[in-house]
């Protein structure tokens, strides 16, 4: 369900940027926009589209270690930590 969830969104994301991308294309094309305004423009939206990405991953990790953590599952650090004690 979680993959589910993530690849709608980066579709959502993808159709988006290209209906962005054709509209800025139809706007230069009629005159309305110059093409250096339309791609700075287009440069402006990846810029933020970065940010939010690096935004939103924080978010998700953050989420998973809280889902992890409420259900008590062990994690990599935990496991490791109890083949050093089994060790010794």
């Amino acid at each position: 369900m979680f993959k589910e969830l993530i690849y709608s969104g980066l579709g959502a994301a993808v159709i988006v940027r290209q209906k962005v991308e054709d509209e800025i294309k139809t706007l230069e094309k009629n005159g309305k926009i110059k093409k250096s305004d339309a791609k700075e423009f287009i440069k402006s939206l990846e810029k933020k589209g970065k940010v939010e990405d690096k935004k939103i991953k924080k978010q998700i990790k953050s989420l998973i270690k809280e889902v992890i953590e409420d259900l008590d599952l062990a994690t990599k650090k935990d496991l490791k930590k109890l083949k050093e004690e089994l060790k010794n």
